[in-house]
């Protein structure tokens, strides 16, 4: 069985764009691979660095959302990226097979810093030496535990790229120790937020999140962007740049009849809208109850993350064993004085 690595950054709650880019991906795949699901709360830190107990409080919430998203502790390992010191040692070592200038040429780090201008500058001057070694620390994420693949949406297949340039440099200096991992490719592109951005964001203010109430869904759909030449409720009108039909799409089976009517003029925006937080709060309620169970117990969540963390070391451990003998760093593996 093959295994998988994927991961997110304990930095809020999942919305539609990380369940339908990636978690739901991942529930599908858990029965068919060896999965591990990392909290990175280290590179959280890379631009929380100031707000320690947000990432730490976080996690949990992470935590919660993966399981009510249907992630099964029976198949997938939890596991909390800072309670495995191997991971870090190793970032070490391939700290010193990647250039800076490769890194900078990394165009999603460049993308994430463009994006992070009030912390970093609008120059980047105040990139930190860890938001910077991002790709490396996640080469070693991948590589720390075998993986074999990367679920990923195409925006992180450089980051891919990179921990496979390290892969083939480490093994050329040291000899075969890696294999190099191959990215898997969501087949569902980038989901859009409310506002039409093509990105549903925390930070743009344009996205559903797993936990929403009805009442906040009902705020943010009533608020969705529709075809700006549809004045009155008859006038016909392209679904096609409605955000609304768009996430009809996505949840509903009744899209052929939504599609035509909004076309010939004889479905209303708000009677649209509605019926789209109906089958939002439908879709999401066997999520939100598995949630309300989990909050309800969170020994059993904590006893979860412990065991993950439990068995991804005892993984990274046999893979350093390795990593050390090749590196000649095993000094006193075989001292029989000792």
């Amino acid at each position: 069985m093959k295994t998988i690595i994927t991961g997110d950054r304990p930095t809020g709650r999942l919305h539609l764009g990380h369940y339908f880019g990636s978690v739901k991906n991942r529930v599908d795949l858990q029965y068919d691979y060896d999965t591990y699901i990392l909290i990175a709360d280290v590179q959280a830190l890379t631009d929380n660095f100031e707000a320690p107990e947000k990432v730490r409080k976080n996690i949990y919430e992470l935590a919660l959302d993966y399981l009510a998203a249907g992630i099964d502790p029976k198949h997938s390992h939890i596991y909390i990226q800072s309670m495995i010191p191997e991971i870090a040692e190793l970032t070490i070592y391939y700290s010193n097979l990647v250039s800076v200038a490769r890194l900078y040429r990394n165009p999603t780090t460049k993308n994430e810093v463009n994006q992070k201008q009030e912390l970093f500058g609008e120059k980047g001057e105040g990139i930190t030496y860890g938001f910077l070694g991002y790709p490396v620390s996640q080469a070693a994420d991948i590589t720390g535990l075998d993986g074999d693949l990367v679920p990923v949406g195409e925006d992180q297949l450089p980051h891919i790229e990179q921990t496979r340039e390290i892969v083939r440099k480490f093994n050329h200096i040291y000899g075969e120790t890696f294999k190099e991992p191959e990215a898997y490719l969501s087949t569902t592109p980038r989901i859009k937020g409310l506002d039409g951005n093509d990105k549903m964001s925390k930070s743009l203010g344009n996205a559903i999140y797993l936990a929403d109430s009805e009442e906040e869904i009902t705020k943010k759909v009533m608020s969705a962007v529709t075809d700006p030449q549809k004045i009155k409720k008859d006038d016909p009108a392209n679904p096609d740049i409605c955000m609304v039909y768009y996430y009809h799409k996505l949840i509903n089976n009744n899209v052929d009849t939504i599609c035509a009517e909004c076309k010939a003029g004889s479905r209303g925006c708000v009677a649209c809208k509605r019926e789209l937080v109906k089958a939002l709060c439908d879709y999401l309620a066997p999520i939100q109850e598995r949630r309300h169970y989990y909050e309800e117990h969170m020994d059993e969540v904590e006893a979860i993350l412990k065991d993950g963390t439990k068995a991804a070391r005892k993984r990274a451990m046999e893979v350093m064993k390795r990593v050390r003998e090749h590196m000649k760093l095993d000094y006193f593996e075989n001292n029989s004085n000792e």
